[in-house]
């Protein structure tokens, strides 16, 4: 439970709680501070006498799978989000476990989404006991006003996996969704009626899982070619006449910013990137789905196209901009994590350049190395940086937990980490003194670039020293904080938090960086 918690202070000057939801916690130590010892988690043996010799491990329904499963009351249920604001399963699963009369269950998303909104009834009616997973949207705000039992724990893509395989966390039945399957439980998501593109974030329950199911709407022979999740770590298969909705993996996040301020901010961004060298041939870059970086991505295109540069590869979230940019010749690969449009579904089918990857390859910090590390620059959102370059992405400045960390801590330790966002919202500055919630520390943000103007981090003298002699509007990030302060008459006044905290957020390495504590009506 979230009442009578215990709180030290961590490395980054926050009071986290020494125990989360029954768990002792460790507190944030620092950038590559924490190195755990010991050894993965692992599944429960199991023996193929156990299953059909055939091969068929279907099952008439989602109800008996669950049955068969062994739901019981305290399990931690999980599944993925490839169908972001279109999925069809989770709301069926705790609407059978509420029949079933099952209590107190976990829910461990990769993230949620809007479309989960009646799982709310089931936070009231004790079914599900809290959510350890991104709150986007409706659940969020539930959890926001301190209405649910245990506390959020809110992890990035990598924090996921790396949760799940330091048995952070353990899963019971994970319940994997996907657009094709066979009977033995081979998967794939880039093929079916209700394509979504990849299933990676879906990969670490099914290895880890005591129990997994496969959920499709398209069932073929075996085998299922290409999988990408196999059939030898899936005990059910259930057919349904419809799983996720693939047209509603673009949310309004995912679509080019019309914001004259905002295409300027996207512009300077590509300009940076130019003019400080970090475009070469062979580069490689990775940009968010927001509007902004999606428009940042068009303009660097053609930079490529002027400059006659080709990219070795580009970290996805695939959209439809990197895949012209993939099928025009510019980059020899993609290597996607999460496929945001049905362009990046088409092209996963049929481009062989347009790799699918998973959190462990691209992000899991407890790996011997991963993808984010290589990328020489990443464009990414926020919605608070401080003038300490420390930045949030959960929280609004009024404290609400409205969104989720996504990928967003693991690609901070790219070569250049770039945040482009508008100077305020709604009249509300986003460079403040000290961010609401903290998120991602200063040390791996190196820049900083609103339409006044751009703040390179003073721990990057090289990157300062390459912009000195460029037409850049470079300002410090005190100056540029003043000049927005002046222009909106001063920050306002901030929200008053009560001591009860509602929800942790969890940095790359498993330690538990910040708190989310409930605003005073």
């Amino acid at each position: 439970m979230k009442q009578n918690l215990t709180f030290i202070e961590n490395a980054a000057g926050r009071m986290v709680p020494t125990e989360v939801n029954g768990v002792k916690a460790v507190p944030f130590k620092g950038y590559n501070k924490h190195k755990p010892t010991g050894y993965k988690a692992q599944q429960p043996i199991r023996s193929c006498g156990d299953y059909p010799a055939d091969g068929n491990k279907r099952v008439p329904n989602l109800k008996e799978a669950l049955i068969k499963a062994g739901l019981k009351d305290g399990m931690t249920l999980s599944s993925h989000h490839h169908f972001r604001n279109g999925d069809l399963i989770m709301n069926q699963v705790f609407d059978i476990a509420a029949e079933l009369g099952i209590k107190d269950l976990v829910w461990f998303p990769s993230a949620a989404f809007p479309c989960h909104e009646p799982i709310i009834k089931h936070l009231d009616n004790g079914v599900i006991h809290h959510i350890e997973g991104s709150l986007n949207g409706p659940l969020g705000d539930y959890a926001s006003e301190g209405k649910m039992k245990g506390l959020a724990v809110l992890r990035s893509h990598g924090g996921r996996w790396q949760a799940v395989q330091d048995g952070e966390i353990h899963i019971d039945i994970a319940i994997i969704a996907a657009p094709t399957a066979d009977a033995f439980g081979n998967a794939t998501g880039d093929r079916g009626p209700s394509a979504c593109g990849l299933l990676g974030f879906g990969l670490v329950d099914s290895l880890y899982a005591d129990k997994s199911i496969i959920v499709t709407d398209n069932l073929v022979p075996f085998p299922c070619i290409p999988w990408q999740i196999m059939g030898q770590n899936i005990d059910y298969v259930v057919e349904l006449d419809k799983v996720g909705l693939p047209e509603r993996i673009v949310s309004g996040t995912t679509n080019i910013t019309k914001s004259p301020d905002r295409l300027y901010i996207a512009e300077l961004t590509a300009r940076f990137v130019r003019d400080t060298g970090i475009l070469r041939d062979g580069f490689s870059f990775q940009a968010g789905a927001g509007g902004t970086a999606l428009s940042f991505a068009i303009f660097l295109k053609e930079m490529m196209i002027e400059k006659k540069i080709k990219a070795r590869f580009i970290r996805g979230g695939s959209t439809k901009y990197l895949v012209e940019m993939l099928e025009e010749g510019l980059t020899d690969y993609i290597l996607d994590g999460q496929t945001f449009d049905l362009d990046g579904v088409r092209s996963m089918r049929e481009n062989e350049g347009h790799q699918d990857t998973s959190p462990f390859t691209s992000y899991n910090w407890h790996g011997k190395g991963n993808f984010a590390s290589m990328l020489d620059v990443v464009v990414l959102g926020a919605t608070e940086v401080d003038v300490n370059f420390n930045a949030n992405v959960v929280t609004h400045s009024d404290g609400r937990m409205l969104h989720g960390i996504g990928g967003w801590q693991n690609c901070l330790t790219s070569k250049c980490t770039i945040l482009p966002i508008p100077a305020f919202r709604d009249r509300i500055p986003i460079i403040v003194d000290r961010v609401t919630t903290l998120v991602g520390p200063g040390e791996l943000i190196d820049v900083i670039i609103t339409e006044r103007g751009i703040a390179i981090n003073p721990l990057r003298q090289d990157l300062i020293n390459l912009a000195k002699d460029t037409d850049l509007p470079i300002k410090t990030i005190h100056k540029l904080k003043a000049e927005i302060d002046e222009l909106i008459g001063g920050p306002p006044e901030k929200p008053t938090f009560t001591d009860e905290a509602i929800g942790v957020v969890k940095w790359v390495d498993g330690t538990v960086i910040d708190t989310i504590f409930r605003v005073k009506k």
